[in-house]
């Protein structure tokens, strides 16, 4: 908090400054233009020459100040974003907000544990990591969270965002760079769209006609100059209008290529300057020098893309009719730069996606090396090959630091856990505690706990299921479906299975019978995990398999007449009956 106070501090100063020196050179922009137009007068009104040299200076001075106005402004948009950026990191750890999207268009209610362990939406783990700004970031961490991906690939995360943790200027500055490139999904979709598109070459006649006509429209208005011979003005005047009908030709091409373009030259500039900070940043750990070098090759990336944006603004003057008109009657202009698109497309259209995947990679892993940082009690996991899962300390991330209570937990020598507590003891937060931390520990990022030691898994959840009403289904047949996926999921493979109260939808016989059948089944096919049930006679499953099964339990204590709960993991089976406490002291009964 108190790091991200001071940086706040540090950059507003910076930007007061900064604003101070816009504010400036606005003034001495609009001075300058005011002295052009009274040099011009002077000029048009006493025919003196010094006046047209005193405007040529003055517009000259004009231009140079835009430039620099310019630069001032990209500096002073990127100290608004770095101020920006700490204030949402300040109010976030003080919990008063969290004010970063929460990517509830990616969530998937089949997925076997997004909507239970809430991955997205409001409050969601995608909101809490969530650091992108560009919408490959957003899709590259939305896709992580529901992989589980391999152990070598965990550890390598786990080296890069150790590293970039520490790294807190050039992540902040990355980033800012991309909250300032103002990349959506219809900019992302365009450029995708775009170089993957098939563009046939322009035909070798076209290519060199196209440097033909301009030099020969180009010689003929200098022997006009020369000579003054009244017929080469007529042939230039001709040329000029076949240049215009010959790139008149290419027309439709031209705009097929820049359909939706929009802005788009602005985008992959910024994509340019994020990507050259990636290029010149120095690193140690393999993963993200992997990154690195494939934005390396006889052109870095960051130029590629630089040039793409230049060719991409050059094509949007095509809506400035008098550009269009003069460039084209000269140089064929649009018609050069249709070339020189088709030829980038060529040389680097394949690697453009894998540039900008670099750029979605860098955010997942920036975005989990600002949860560590901002989390730096959190453990990395030692994985281990034995299918063993212990935690110390276990608790759930997005709990509040300063009450949330851990406990811990170990899932060897047996595999399976009955848990049972009355409601608001803490048996669903522990279940849930337990699935975020194994899809956090699954994709290289540290877990809310002291220690861990685990096998990576899959991770299959019965916890919160809605009803499908567009497709006439019931809680109870929803919940029944998730269990053949369950079940499935099962058969070719152990995983890490968490149940929280199934079968309500039945009576209390059957619900009872088939949570014990479920449970036998479970175990038959070795998964690891947790069920959670207020049905005591399921946890006397675990006197027939006492192997696999183990009894855990939350107590609640009656202090003062008042319920009390400690939210800690015990052993055996729950006691107490809050449920009967609770309704004769509201006299209910």
């Amino acid at each position: 908090m108190e790091i991200y106070k001071t940086l706040r501090s540090q950059y507003s100063t910076q930007l007061i400054e900064i604003n101070k020196k816009y504010s400036s050179v606005s003034f001495a922009r609009l001075i300058s233009i005011l002295f052009f137009i009274l040099f011009i007068y002077l000029y048009v009104s006493i025919e003196q020459t010094m006046y047209l040299f005193a405007a040529m200076l003055a517009l000259a001075l004009f231009f140079v100040l835009m430039r620099y106005h310019g630069i001032i402004g990209k500096e002073r948009n990127l100290k608004q974003a770095l101020v920006k950026i700490n204030d949402d990191e300040i109010d976030y750890l003080s919990r008063k907000d969290i004010p970063f999207d929460n990517g509830a268009v990616y969530n998937d209610f089949t997925h076997p544990y997004a909507y239970d362990l809430d991955v997205y939406g409001e409050h969601s783990l995608f909101q809490n990591l969530n650091r992108t700004q560009t919408f490959i970031g957003r899709k590259t961490l939305a896709a992580r969270l529901l992989q589980l991906l391999p152990n070598t690939e965990i550890l390598k995360n786990q080296q890069s965002i150790k590293e970039l943790a520490v790294k807190l200027d050039w992540r902040q500055h990355f980033v800012a760079l991309g909250k300032i490139s103002n990349d959506n999904k219809n900019s992302y979709d365009t450029i995708t769209r775009w170089s993957t598109s098939t563009t046939a070459p322009l035909s070798k006649e076209t290519i060199v006609l196209s440097f033909v006509l301009p030099v020969v429209l180009g010689a003929t208005l200098i022997a006009y100059l020369i000579t003054s011979n009244e017929a080469l003005l007529s042939v230039f005047s001709f040329l000029f209008v076949f240049n215009l009908s010959f790139t008149g030709k290419f027309f439709r091409r031209i705009s097929s290529e820049i359909q939706n373009a929009d802005n788009v030259d602005k985008i992959i500039t910024q994509y340019s300057i994020i990507v050259s900070t990636i290029e010149n940043e120095t690193f140690t750990s393999d993963k993200l020098i992997e990154l690195q070098q494939k934005l390396k090759g006889n052109k870095t990336a960051s130029s590629s893309l630089k040039q793409l944006s230049i060719l991409f603004s050059r094509m949007d003057s095509i809506s400035n009719f008098v550009t269009t008109l003069l460039f084209n009657g000269l140089f064929l202009f649009h018609l050069h730069n249709l070339k020189a698109l088709i030829s980038w497309k060529k040389d680097n259209g394949d690697a453009l996606a894998e540039w900008m995947g670099v750029i979605g990679e860098m955010e997942f892993l920036n975005s989990l090396a600002n949860f560590s940082y901002n989390n730096d009690n959190f453990a990395f996991p030692q994985l281990n090959s034995a299918y063993n899962i212990s935690f110390k300390d276990l608790s759930h991330p997005l709990l509040n630091p300063a009450t949330r209570i851990g406990n811990d937990t170990a899932f060897h020598p047996q595999s399976f856990m009955i848990l049972t507590g009355s409601n608001m003891s803490g048996k669903s937060t522990f279940l849930r505690s337990l699935g975020i931390n194994m899809v956090l520990a699954g994709i290289g990022a540290p877990v809310c706990a002291q220690t861990a030691n685990i096998h990576p898994m899959p991770v299959l959840v019965s916890m919160r299921l809605s009803d499908s009403l567009s497709d006439s289904e019931s809680y109870f047949y929803a919940e029944i479906k998730r269990l053949k996926q369950i079940m499935d999921a099962l058969q070719g493979q152990r995983a890490f299975v968490l149940l929280d109260e199934i079968l309500r939808g039945t009576n209390s016989d059957d619900k009872r019978n088939g949570t014990i059948e479920v449970v036998k089944k479970i175990i038959a096919k070795n998964a690891v995990g947790a069920i959670a049930t207020h049905d005591i006679e399921v946890c006397l499953t675990t006197d027939e398999y006492p192997d696999q099964l183990t009894n855990k339990c939350f107590e609640v204590e009656i202090v003062n007449d008042d319920l009390h709960f400690d939210y800690k993991l015990r052993d055996g089976i729950c006691k107490n009956r809050s449920a009967t406490f609770l309704m004769k002291k509201m006299e209910i009964i």
